[in-house]
């Protein structure tokens, strides 16, 4: 499939309470040993995608769920989704030594990431 959904992401009001919740409940193994506390969701096995578990960076206090779609070109997703109706949300965001993100809403309010094929 073009354009798989390669990650997820959980945004919690308290992003170390937030991953304890899913490790709790579901037996994830994540690991939140990075500058920024992002806790990655590891993949087990052949089955499902990784994520991450996080706070609200933006400070909003709406918590949320976004997914990720794998592209080579981000800012040609973000125009050709705005010719279909959608906003871009968070432009091209290279985040250093870790990911180049960004997200669009589609014509409902949707929000869907974005993320450089690496």
């Amino acid at each position: 499939m073009p354009h798989p959904v390669v990650h997820f992401e959980i945004a919690c009001k308290d992003g170390e309470a937030g991953q304890k919740f899913y490790a709790d409940l579901f037996g994830w193994k994540i690991s939140a040993d990075n500058p920024m506390n992002y806790g990655i969701v590891e993949k087990d096995g052949e089955n499902g995608i990784g994520g991450g578990i996080t706070g609200i960076f933006d400070g909003s206090d709406h918590p949320g769920v976004t997914f990720y779609i794998e592209a080579d070109d981000l800012q040609a997703c973000l125009d050709r989704a705005e010719s279909l109706g959608g906003k871009t949300v968070m432009p091209v965001t290279e985040i250093p030594g870790f990911v180049t993100i960004a997200h669009f809403s589609d014509p409902d309010g949707n929000v869907i990431g974005l993320v450089k094929s690496m």
